[in-house]
């Protein structure tokens, strides 16, 4: 490593290395701190879906800026980006009435989408029950990757390509202003300079600025994922796959006229609330589907309290609900893990500064695949 940069990144999740992506594309020299082996983190324990269709009005405009990053970059080097869609799939007549009012918001905001019978979702998806959809609403130019090869397929061709350079297994242990640069002080007693410093360290709160986060109303998120064995090569289940629960949980259906009225009747006393599950599905490249998710809340000061262990329970129920969804070939499953990322409680992303040129940012909740990409491009033309 040589020891100055313009930009240090501390942190080489898909927000932090999307940072540097941009940073470098100014012509800055940059340098990713990553404190594993390799990403390991919520960048790589998740679907893989990246999906502007959830998001509110903004963050759906980061969404998709991303998406025309994502599809920029595997035009020259494959990181894994399938252009294969969203789907969300209605149960009832009230998610219905959802997916035709926030068609009619994309249509005004001018994001494609395309409202489908029910008769078009059972032939669009194989295996889906007949006894479950009412009918569905498809983004077509929505993008899947696989979540555990994305982020080095990408920091390869930042480093081939913009030159960013990236040292991992280098935990970053002190950082402070030192005249007209910023010290980042590593574990092994590196100290290195830059003119900007750019925190971007996911739940990790108990090294670098632990007040800060103490002080904050950021809270930590712990979510159950699992994944089938791989489904007989003749089934192929296309893209990102919503249902009932995650249109009654995204943002992008808040800004419906009948979302308050319909989230009012709702069973609070349901495990689908106790554990805050919406079923997805996404299908790997390699044959398996990945299934989930739940979500288990925490404070920052207290996240040791969410606890290491995978709760069969939630497991069991999410795997009960997904079986009335689809008819899958199989259901055996081959892997089960749970994945963690931060959110503040009244905020849409944590974005500080410490002095003048140590920059936190962190905190974006569960919308990191979809809207990094767009959020760091503007994030670095106002600091840069």
């Amino acid at each position: 490593m040589k020891n100055t940069y313009d930009l240090i990144v501390v942190g080489g999740g898909v927000l932090g290395t999307f940072h540097a992506y941009y940073a470098a594309q100014k012509g800055l020299r940059v340098l990713v701190l990553e404190k594993d082996k390799q990403p390991s983190s919520a960048t790589v324990r998740n679907f893989g879906q990246v999906v502007p269709s959830g998001m509110n009005t903004k963050w759906q405009n980061y969404g998709r800026e991303s998406l025309q990053l994502y599809k920029e970059i595997q035009a020259k080097f494959d990181i894994s980006v399938r252009n294969n869609g969203s789907v969300y799939l209605a149960s009832n007549e009230e998610e219905l009435t959802l997916l035709e009012e926030l068609h009619h918001i994309n249509n005004g905001n001018g994001y494609t989408s395309h409202i489908l019978t029910k008769n078009e979702c059972l032939d669009r998806y194989p295996g889906i029950r007949s006894s479950y959809v009412k009918g569905g609403l498809f983004f077509p130019e929505e993008v899947t990757v696989e979540p555990r090869t994305m982020i080095h397929r990408l920091h390869e061709f930042m480093t081939t390509t913009l030159g960013v350079s990236f040292a991992y297994q280098t935990n970053v242990v002190h950082c402070q202003q030192a005249n007209e640069q910023v010290e980042v002080t590593t574990a092994r007693g590196e100290v290195l300079g830059a003119t900007k410093v750019l925190i971007c360290c996911g739940a990790e709160f108990k090294t670098l600025f632990p007040t800060v986060f103490e002080q904050s109303d950021m809270e930590v998120t712990k979510l159950q994922m699992m994944q089938t064995v791989a489904q007989p090569s003749t089934y192929q289940l296309n893209g990102s796959i919503l249902t009932g629960l995650s249109i009654r949980r995204y943002e992008a259906f808040s800004e419906c006229p009948s979302f308050e009225a319909i989230k009012a009747r709702e069973d609070q006393t349901s495990l689908e609330k106790k554990w805050g599950v919406h079923i997805l599905f996404k299908q790997a490249t390699d044959g398996s589907i990945i299934i989930g998710d739940s979500h288990e809340y925490a404070d920052a000061v207290d996240q040791d309290a969410l606890g290491f262990d995978i709760k069969q329970e939630i497991n069991a129920f999410m795997l009960e609900e997904a079986k009335k969804i689809f008819e899958l070939p199989r259901y055996e499953i081959r892997d089960t893990w749970f994945g963690v990322y931060a959110q503040g409680k009244n905020s849409d992303i944590f974005n500080q500064t410490i002095g003048t040129n140590i920059h936190i940012v962190t905190g974006i909740g569960g919308k990191g695949m979809t809207g990094s990409a767009g959020y760091a491009k503007e994030n670095i033309n106002t600091l840069f």
